[in-house]
């Protein structure tokens, strides 16, 4: 089980995450990292703005600068 929300995402490394800024800004992308600061490195990432979609690569989130975190759920097929 785990113990901070902190675990749910590093046990996310490697899977699409959702995060959302301070400012609104919301983007998804594949964790490649974090700390514990909440520092977060997304490759493929995108930048969702309405209903469009901006490609930016690979980004990173300051964790000061983060309103939320979250995996995205799955697919079940």
């Amino acid at each position: 089980m785990d113990k901070r929300p902190i675990d749910v995402l590093d046990k996310s490394k490697g899977k699409r995450v959702f995060v959302q800024l301070k400012n609104g800004s919301k983007l998804n992308g594949i964790l490649e990292a974090l700390d514990m600061h909440l520092n977060l490195w997304l490759s493929d990432a995108e930048l969702i703005d309405n209903e469009s979609v901006k490609k930016l690569g690979d980004v990173l989130i300051r964790g000061d600068t983060v309103v939320f975190a979250s995996p995205e759920e799955e697919v079940k097929k």
